[in-house]
Order: structure tokens, then sequence, then C-alpha cells
């Protein structure tokens, strides 16, 4: 009988790995500023999570970010996370990323301190966003800076989308309409 109820639990979508995921907000991170960016006051909202670096080919997405995070402030938080993990792109302390980011972008988002998004020492939010037994929805490759990760206003993986992707095109704004 109790393996009857185990099969009837897997075949429902049951799973022990659904049952482990948690939702991104759960987490809270420190920003830029050593205040807290705390995910749950994000419940309701969608959230564009990207790793950024100033020194990348890619670092001009910057301004079409702050551009999404205006357009659609009402639906959506951008939140950066600065990360050095790519030709050593991000080399610069937080105080130096925050004041390369207003001075040069006007970001307005909010930006989370240094971290690793990949590798022996990646950030737990990162772990979660990228594996899928810790999320419940998908594994997502961090191949390279400005990689962007959408969640839905319950804190769920909705889809990922590499770095070449601007932030402003169609595969990420269909979402936000």
């Amino acid at each position: 009988m109790k393996y009857l109820f185990i099969i009837m639990l897997s075949l429902f979508g049951f799973s022990k790995n659904k049952a482990q995921a948690k939702s991104i907000h759960s987490f809270k991170v420190e920003a830029l500023d050593g205040s807290t960016i705390d995910f749950s006051k994000f419940k309701g909202k969608k959230i564009l999570v990207v790793n950024t670096a100033s020194e990348c080919g890619f670092t001009p997405q910057y301004a079409d970010l702050e551009k999404l995070y205006e357009a659609y402030k009402d639906k959506l938080v951008v939140v950066g996370f600065p990360a050095n993990n790519f030709g050593g792109q991000e080399p610069g302390a937080n105080h130096e990323i925050a004041t390369f980011c207003q001075r040069n972008y006007g970001v307005q988002f909010p930006m989370a301190a240094k971290i690793s998004v990949k590798g022996n020492d990646i950030a737990p939010i990162y772990k979660f966003l990228t594996g899928k037994k810790e999320n419940g929805v998908k594994n997502t490759t961090i191949g390279w800076n400005f990689t962007k990760i959408l969640l839905d206003e319950k804190g769920n993986i909705i889809d990922s989308f590499e770095s070449k992707t601007n932030p402003m095109s169609e595969s990420i704004t269909k979402y936000l309409k």
C-alpha cells in the first residue's frame, strides 16, 4: 500500500524535487550599498535577474535594462548581480561598481553586492536560479556576463536568456504585456 501511495504521488507531480523547491522570495542578499535586497518584497511582480560586469562587450545592456525597468516597473523588478566569473570583467569593489553604474547608465534598479554566479563558490541564490534540483523548473547555464533569468510573480522561473538577448527584445517583453 505504501508503494502504491508513492507511485500515485509521483504520477500527480508531487515529486521530492518539487517539494524541496523554494521560491526566490525566500532569499535576502547584500546590495551594492551594503543594505539588504529582500526578494520577498517583490512578491506580485516579475523579476529579471542578470549577472553583470563593467568591462564586458555586453555592458551597454545596462542602458536597456534600465529602460526595461522604467517601462515595466509596475509589474517588473530588475536585479543586477555583478560577478567577476568571466574574463575578469568585473574587477571593481562594490562602491566602484555602484559609481560606474550610476555615472555611465543611470542605473536605478536594485544592484546586489558582487558575487560568484558559477563554480565552487557560487552564491546560494545562483545555485537556486541555475539548478533544477533547487528551483524545481530547469537547469540554466550561466555562460557569460548578462545572462538573464526571468521569474514570475510567485518567484518561479519562467525562462532564461543568453547574454546576446537584448533586455528590450520581444523574447523578454512578451512576458510583461
